[in-house]
């Protein structure tokens, strides 16, 4: 299984709802918090469509 590290890089104050919920999801609420997250295309297309707010860290086999 593998898996990806994500640390949120950005703050979601005066981000579009969507965005807040898209990092609730990926379990993110405070900045510089980091999740081990399986790598999955859904995955994949949360951190895609947040990607001024996350940054992938690592990525594990």
């Amino acid at each position: 299984m593998a898996t990806i590290v994500v640390k949120q890089i950005g703050s979601p104050i005066r981000r579009p709802a969507i965005q807040r919920q898209t990092l609730i999801g990926l379990g993110l609420n405070k900045m510089h918090k980091t999740r081990e997250l399986e790598d999955t295309p859904a995955v994949r297309g949360m951190v895609n469509k947040i990607s001024h707010l996350v940054e992938i860290v690592e990525e594990r086999a």
